[in-house]
């Protein structure tokens, strides 16, 4: 390299600088009132306005804040310059352009602000995986603070998908507690016509080791699996899940979430959004107005009927408190699922498993809420951005065009009917849909753990709905290892693999889907369980409890299992209940209360310890949390319990101090 590399040789126009323009025609619509009264600031952002080019008689509309996850650099054609970080942030701009465009139409004046996001599924097996679930609360920071960071907004537009991207926006909106705020959801990507969804195109390498596919059939289709340029991914994962969330809560428009990306449908949400945010402004509704006990709750009761993705455990949490709302417990959780049941045929839970794109031609949150409003388990009674109750919504969906045609298009384009993916209850229980979460605890989790119990194989699970597995323990101390096991043959029908040092401490609580996926699409993965203290991804799949606690790395039990202990795993499907326990040995089988005082006296896996490669980031992110209750209250930042652990580490070493101090001047 030399200067000469890089310096080339340069057009000798580069060097004709101006150094002075005239600035823009017109003036400022100041008063009187305005110059005595209006901070600096507010006056000095007229300013900046005009210098962007605002035409300044247009100046003195109400201020709409856009806030998106765009990533990366289009060509005005939609061909790439830079690549995005994944499909579901790559549209996103065109969102915010329709909302600012309508903004400007009513008369207002848009601002727009980017915060992008990672992808889980490009940082799979990588070290990336270690800032995904921190980068959460992270963008939440940030979100928050560029809304901060303009005190002339009157309302908010979030604008977002994708796994840590929708989550972090909505814990930021839900923080605006005086604030109109809404939520555009990013829409879902399509399916290739002949080929596999994303979901299942992330197994491609274990299925080539495990000779299931060949070299050519993984080219092939891994080139055709993101079908469409934009959108989340086509199954309800976390992406999705978040979306349907998002419009669950009453933060979204009704029937938004799942919306195909790119087509005009999911342009006209756009300006939609932007009209109800003015909306909400004019009649004075704000988020506190939005966000409740209640609506939370009807979240958790869609989240059941959708079958949704176990993360959601983690961010439903984090928007309730930052919404001042009460935080659901596992209690909480178990209830709601109990008495909800799953209405939706869905990927990757099926038992077709239809994508997301069809879940939305067939009426999507809206119609699954139809269903639920007949068995009395949502609180119709709450306020929306619409500016109406839920119940009116519905009122409003049930009779709606909208949903006719829809439906129609469903069955006139894939021959599908609607009320095939989208269920009433007795439909659903005669085609064998189970509730979606169980909370299995024991003495290997006695703080618990969960499992997308909806998602075992069916044919792995007796006839009175109960998993029972009693197997041999393969203990691998990195996820790493462990793939490596599943690629080399070193997984059979039968074991029980265990993963430790997967939680928080470990390595930023990573998302293993790289070992799910692989355990679903093998052959024989559904006689194989896996036992980890870290998370899954959304279309995850089969008999996999993570969320296991305490963590291995602050001494909870599964740190200190070893290959070769038996280990009996049992899941109620129907009364959603579980255990997962250590049973004793080989060559040795204990009762379940000796087993626990062997487990107990046990130490620590010798090979148990953070990675290497965990970022400092993501360490401090581990101790915040964890002051704050750690993964079974969301992840958040508890603000007053961390600075109160602060304050008493403070007082603790400098009392250490004074008595170090003390002890020196005696013995002198």
């Amino acid at each position: 390299m030399s200067l000469q590399s890089i310096f080339g040789e340069e057009d000798v126009s580069l060097y004709k600088i101006q150094t002075h323009s005239k600035g823009a025609d017109g003036s400022l619509p100041l008063t009187p009132e305005m110059l005595l009264d209006s901070p600096s600031g507010d006056l000095f952002g007229l300013s900046q306005n005009v210098g962007m080019g605002w035409a300044p008689s247009n100046l003195l509309g109400k201020q709409v804040l856009i806030l998106g996850t765009q990533g990366g650099i289009r060509n005005h054609d939609g061909t790439p310059i830079a690549l995005g970080y994944h499909t579901g942030h790559w549209e996103i701009g065109l969102l915010m352009k329709a909302s600012a465009q309508e903004i400007s139409r009513q008369g207002g004046v848009p601002f727009a602000g980017f915060v992008s996001d990672p992808c889980d599924g490009r940082s799979q097996g990588t070290t990336g995986m270690f800032d995904s679930l921190p980068f959460r609360n992270d963008a939440a920071i940030v979100y928050r603070r560029l809304i901060r960071s303009l005190p002339t907004r009157r309302a908010i537009i979030g604008v977002a998908t994708c796994d840590k991207g929708l989550p972090a926006m909505m814990v930021a909106l839900a923080s605006m507690h005086d604030l109109p705020t809404i939520i555009v959801p990013g829409g879902v990507t399509l399916p290739p016509t002949n080929g596999e969804d994303a979901g299942k195109i992330q197994t491609i390498g274990a299925r080539y080791a495990n000779n299931e596919i060949t070299l050519q059939e993984a080219a092939d289709l891994g080139c055709r699996a993101c079908a469409t340029p934009g959108g989340g991914c086509q199954f309800l994962g976390t992406a999705g899940t978040s979306q349907v969330v998002a419009e669950a809560i009453g933060m979204a428009l009704p029937h938004s979430a799942l919306a195909p990306s790119g087509q005009s449908v999911w342009v006209e949400m756009a300006k939609q959004s932007a009209r109800a945010a003015l909306e909400m402004e004019k009649k004075k509704i704000s988020t506190k107005d939005i966000i409740t006990d209640k609506a939370i709750e009807n979240a958790m009761v869609i989240h059941a009927a959708f079958g949704g993705s176990t993360n959601l455990l983690l961010h439903i949490p984090a928007i309730a408190h930052a919404a001042n709302c009460k935080m659901p417990t596992v209690e909480d959780w178990t209830r709601i699922n109990k008495k909800v049941p799953r209405l939706v045929d869905v990927l990757p839970n099926g038992p077709v498993g239809h994508t997301t794109v069809k879940v939305f031609l067939a009426g999507g949150v809206p119609e699954v809420m139809l269903h639920l409003r007949k068995l009395g388990v949502l609180h119709e009674d709450v306020l929306t951005v619409t500016g109406e109750t839920l119940g009116s919504n519905l009122d409003w969906w049930e009779k709606s065009e909208r949903r006719a045609m829809m439906k129609k298009q469903l069955l006139e384009a894939d021959g599908i009917n609607p009320d095939d993916i989208i269920m009433d209850p007795t439909k659903a229980k005669e085609k064998g849909l189970t509730s979606t979460v169980t909370f299995p605890k024991g003495n290997i989790a006695p703080e618990g753990s969960v499992i997308k119990s909806t998602s075992i194989d069916p044919s792995v699970v007796g006839e009175d709905g109960v998993y029972r597995h009693i197997g041999k323990a393969k203990v691998f101390t990195s996820e790493k290892a462990a793939i490596k096991s599943i690629k080399t043959g070193g997984i059979e029908a039968g074991d029980i693999m265990v993963v430790m040092g997967g939680g928080p401490s470990g390595t930023g609580m990573e998302e293993t889907y790289q070992l799910t996926s692989a355990l679903k699409h093998l052959s024989f993965g559904k006689h194989v369980s896996l036992l980890t203290d870290a998370r899954f991804s959304g279309v995850s799949t089969g008999a996999c409890i993570g969320h296991i606690g305490p963590e291995a790395l602050a001494g909870g039990p599964i740190g200190k299992l070893r290959d070769g202990d038996i280990i009996e795993i049992i899941i109620d499907r129907n009364q959603l209940v579980g255990s997962v326990n250590f049973v004793g040995t080989e060559n040795t089988r204990l009762s379940l209360e000796k087993a626990t005082k062997v487990l107990q006296a046990r130490d620590l896996h010798p090979e148990l310890k953070p990675d290497p490669a965990l970022p400092d980031d993501t360490r401090l992110w581990a101790a915040l949390q964890s002051v704050s209750g750690g993964t079974w209250r969301g992840n958040i930042y508890d603000t007053d319990r961390i600075i109160e652990v602060l304050k008493a580490g403070v007082e603790a070493l400098g009392t250490e101090k004074t008595l170090g101090t003390e002890k020196t001047l005696v013995q002198n």
